[in-house]
């Protein structure tokens, strides 16, 4: 227990350019230079990007929105976990929450809290230009009354955008529960996926071109995902990820998918993007009866689905076949 206090005390005391979350700095700088013509940028992070200096270096334009995982000390003396906990519940709202393994579905019950804070400084491992403190604005989102058995969902959000009102603090959880969507298009690119870490090429040009190809295909698998329930005022046209070419064949393997039943039925309308997630869902192995088809399933049926237009295009331009 001594040594691992001591490796714990170490890290500390390391510079932030010489440890792995460096890489969270260099991102949100790399993010504003790729995105400099952006009205804003914001870099929507998990708890391992609670850092001190990501929030003190952060480029011009670029604002944060991290979860906390330090119950930092903040200037006035007092600390960040005990000062939000103190405020009274200045909102109320309803949550869909979808079933995963381990957790059922259910509507989860929110409180929301806010508060401007300032942030001490830390005093192991930092730079010598540092200030003594950043001002952040915090959001602590709870559920209260959750069922029996079930983790409560709690959130500890840091955050440079503006946090005003109710509104504005919603408005930022909303955002912040994007990065769902981000940790699936990585779940894609990687094991569950593409496995684009496992990829053996060490010439940087064509590396960088193989997962500039694969992160358009992930994409691709993402807008499939929120496409695949439709409904009205939420249809994308097919065109956001297919060809106009590939809409016969969209078609003919949605009749040879479609079953007797009403559930086994593509219900989207034709030259929507719901209705080809519908397709690749299908052929990814989803039988339209239990749950909803995820980025996984969809990208298995795409992938099966560009097989078998290279069969199509294949048997076009060699008609003798």
């Amino acid at each position: 227990m001594e040594r691992k206090e001591g490796r714990r005390a170490a890290r500390r005391s390391v510079p932030i350019e010489e440890k792995e979350s460096f890489r969270w700095l260099e991102g949100a700088d790399h993010a504003a230079s790729v995105c400099a013509g952006a009205a804003s940028v914001t870099v929507i992070a998990d708890r391992e990007s609670d850092i001190f200096e990501a929030f003190a270096l952060r480029p011009e334009r670029v604002e944060l929105l991290v979860r906390a995982a330090h119950d930092r000390a903040l200037a006035d003396g007092h600390t960040l976990f005990a000062r939000a906990d103190a405020l009274p519940a200045m909102g109320r709202a309803e949550l869909e929450l979808p079933a995963k393994p381990g957790r059922r579905q259910r509507t989860a019950q929110l409180e929301i809290r806010f508060m401007p804070a300032r942030l001490a400084r830390p005093k192991n491992g930092l730079r010598a230009d540092l200030p003594e403190s950043v001002v952040v604005n915090v959001i602590d989102v709870r559920e209260i009354n959750s069922p029996a058995g079930e983790a409560p969902i709690h959130w500890r959000l840091l955050t440079t955008h503006t946090v005003a009102s109710e509104a504005e603090a919603w408005g930022t959880v909303d955002l912040y529960r994007q990065r769902w969507a981000i940790e699936q298009l990585f779940r894609v690119l990687k094991s569950a996926g593409f496995d684009i870490e496992d990829v053996q090429i060490e010439d940087k040009a064509p590396r960088d071109r193989l997962i500039t190809a694969t992160l358009i295909a992930a994409v691709c698998i993402q807008q499939l995902v929120h496409a695949r329930d439709g409904g009205p005022g939420t249809l994308r046209p097919l065109s956001d990820a297919f060809e106009p070419e590939d809409i016969p064949l969209i078609e003919a393997c949605c009749a040879d998918l479609e079953g007797k039943t009403e559930r086994q039925k593509n219900p989207h309308p034709k030259g929507s993007l719901a209705r080809a997630a519908w397709v690749c869902a299908r052929l990814g192995g989803w039988t339209g009866y239990y749950g909803k088809p995820g980025p996984v399933v969809i990208l298995q049926g795409w992938l099966e689905f560009q097989a078998m237009k290279r069969g199509a295009n294949l048997i076009m331009r060699r008609g003798d076949l």
